[in-house]
């Protein structure tokens, strides 16, 4: 038994002397990949409410209909939701150097997170607003509410709840692009895998890297399912 504890002491300093080694690289890694699933949360999160707005405002049951240019708006939505992001990511490589100035670490990893998620957060967004309840809706018009207020005083407010939900859904989604972002040179937790896990054959490394993605969406889910009881 002694023989075994030793054994298992023995071979287990490498690997914690390895991590304290590496503890630099580990945070700043998982900072990076915090700071793209943010901003790229936060801006795909704004981009997609306007569309989601635009498409439930001309949506042929809509507040103001208009069955082309929702045509139109669907369109783009589906066409965009259909690229897998590892081409997307590199498809657009000239619109990331021409708005960030550059093509590889966390910052330019933003630009295509971004475009990606837009889409899927206008989608997730359009599907809360049309779980609204249209009675209350026809009963806001009745009172004579435009359709301005309409929206922010009836269907945001009714829809803050799953609106929130999603915003888990949202940001999980994209914490799993960051990392695959990191296999192009984006930066993260993802880069640090495939550096010394896949390239130099460190498996613990990796390892250590996929406990913080577990941790943060646990985080993240817990965070927004509280605020979805709050608001509840």
């Amino acid at each position: 038994m002694q023989e075994t504890i030793t054994h298992l002491g023995a071979w287990a300093e490498p690997l914690w002397t390895r991590f304290l080694e590496k503890l630099p690289e580990i945070l700043q890694a998982t900072w990076e990949t915090l700071d793209m699933v943010f901003l790229s949360t936060l801006f795909s999160m704004f981009f997609g409410f306007l569309l989601a707005i635009w498409m439930i405002v001309t949506n042929p049951l809509g507040l103001n209909p208009k069955p082309a240019v929702y045509r139109v708006l669907d369109f783009v939505v589906n066409l965009l939701r259909s690229f897998p992001f590892i081409i997307l990511l590199i498809a657009i490589i000239p619109v990331t150097r021409f708005i960030v100035g550059t093509s590889i670490g966390s910052a330019a990893a933003i630009v295509p997170l971004t475009v990606a998620a837009a889409p899927f957060v206008a989608r997730l967004i359009e599907s809360c607003f049309l779980e609204v309840d249209r009675g209350v809706i026809e009963a806001a018009r009745s009172f004579g509410a435009s359709n301005t207020q309409i929206i922010f005083r009836v269907l945001i407010p009714e829809a803050l709840p799953s609106i929130v939900l999603n915003v888990a859904v949202v940001a999980i989604t994209l914490l799993g692009y960051s990392a695959m972002a990191g296999t192009v040179g984006g930066g993260g937790l993802g880069d640090l895998a495939v550096r010394y896990g896949y390239n130099r054959f460190q498996v613990d490394i990796m390892v250590y890297a996929v406990i913080i993605l577990c941790v943060l969406v646990l985080v993240i889910q817990g965070v927004c399912n509280l605020l979805y009881k709050v608001l509840r």
